[in-house]
């Protein structure tokens, strides 16, 4: 009987008949109905005008199915009619679980949950940030701990390719006062900068930053494999002083021999010049150890240039120097139509005892190749 009746219903609602395809449902016998019989009373309930009793089905649905898509978006534009001002968070969770790609029929449901979704966030965002102001000095973690609350942005994750020390703490951008050498550094941006020119006047040595060999998957990098679009001039390279370069920069490498640079056989020290050409763009990836964070130190910076660790993007300043952690995802961009130049250099992580230094020294020098990015 129970099929009969959904057979009835379907035919009533192919005819545009929903009141009549509504009660055949409506008759038949609720007990062991899957999500799609549940969703399928919502959809003809929604249609007839009954938003509550539709959104009670919905709910039948997820009781069988928690993440259940489309019973997840239905939910979401139910509440969303009745005015609940919750509706822009059910919509987040049913983006959450819908395909990537999501199907293209449904590309104008999937428009109007981003946009309620996004406009849920914000005022989340501001309400709580206003509630913050009025008890407790607002920083930059502050604002950042509000917006990975509402999912505006997200945790930053360390995801090395090779080698994770345990214990060692994760921060995209690190600040200033763990690095008391950055003012050292910054004072002779002139002297670097011009030893830069004379490297480049005096035949260096260049090479693409990426230069995979042959029978290796390159995903991401497969544009800027042993493409010129990226070149490095190398003062140091995985701890091998590159002669001709070095010539030319000598103030340069005796700040640097100041430094907490990781000695590592076959991986470290490293230093270099990074020019990035014109309409380059470095896509997102992560380092090989978080036993290590990098330097920028920006040289030549035109306009349109941009550099992002986790969730924050910042443009480069020349003559401003920043510690990143490079196992943190991290992408870089030259949208401008002049070269981009900067002194990248790694430094040891500072939660590293010096016994902890040794011990990586050890393994990592031990390891055999290692990827540089």
């Amino acid at each position: 009987m129970a099929e009969d009746l959904e057979a009835l219903a379907d035919a009533a609602a192919r005819s545009g008949q929903m009141q009549a395809a509504r009660a055949y449902l409506e008759r038949a016998p609720h007990a062991g109905w899957g999500t799609d019989a549940w969703l399928k009373l919502a959809g003809m309930r929604r249609a007839t005008g009954d938003a509550p009793g539709a959104l009670a089905a919905a709910d039948r649905a997820l009781t069988i199915a928690p993440l259940h898509p489309m019973a997840l978006l239905l939910r979401a534009s139910l509440m969303e009619a009745q005015g609940n001002p919750a509706a822009g968070e059910a919509y987040g969770r049913a983006l959450a679980q819908l395909p990537d790609p999501p199907p293209a029929a449904l590309g104008s449901a999937v428009a109007r949950a981003r946009a309620s979704w996004d406009g849920w966030r914000a005022r989340e965002r501001d309400r709580l940030l206003a509630l913050i102001a009025s008890t407790a000095p607002m920083s930059a973690k502050v604002e950042r701990f509000v917006t990975n609350a509402v999912r505006l942005t997200e945790p930053d994750h360390a995801g090395p390719t090779h080698y994770s020390f345990p214990g060692l703490r994760t921060q995209a951008w690190w600040s200033r006062e763990s690095f008391p050498w950055l003012a050292e550094l910054e004072a002779a941006t002139a002297l670097i900068a011009a030893e830069f020119e004379q490297a480049v006047a005096a035949s260096p040595e260049l090479a693409p930053y990426v230069h995979y060999p042959e029978g290796v998957p390159l995903g991401q990098w497969a544009a800027l494999n042993r493409n010129r679009d990226w070149t490095a001039l190398h003062l140091l390279d995985r701890g091998r002083r590159v002669v001709r370069n070095a010539a030319a920069c000598p103030g340069t490498l005796a700040l640097l021999a100041g430094l907490p640079q990781p000695d590592v056989p076959g991986a470290g020290p490293n230093a270099m010049f990074s020019m990035l050409a014109p309409h380059t763009h470095i896509p997102p990836h992560t380092g090989v150890a978080n036993t290590r964070l990098v330097c920028h130190l920006p040289l030549i910076v035109p306009d349109d240039c941009w550099f992002r660790v986790g969730e924050e993007v910042r443009p480069w300043q020349p003559g401003h120097a920043f510690v990143f952690d490079d196992t943190v995802e991290h992408e870089a961009m030259n949208g401008s139509d002049r070269l981009r130049v900067v002194l990248i250099f790694d430094v040891w992580h500072p939660d590293l005892t010096p016994d902890e230094r040794a011990a990586v020294t050890a393994v990592i020098g031990g390891g055999g190749e290692i990827h540089r990015l």
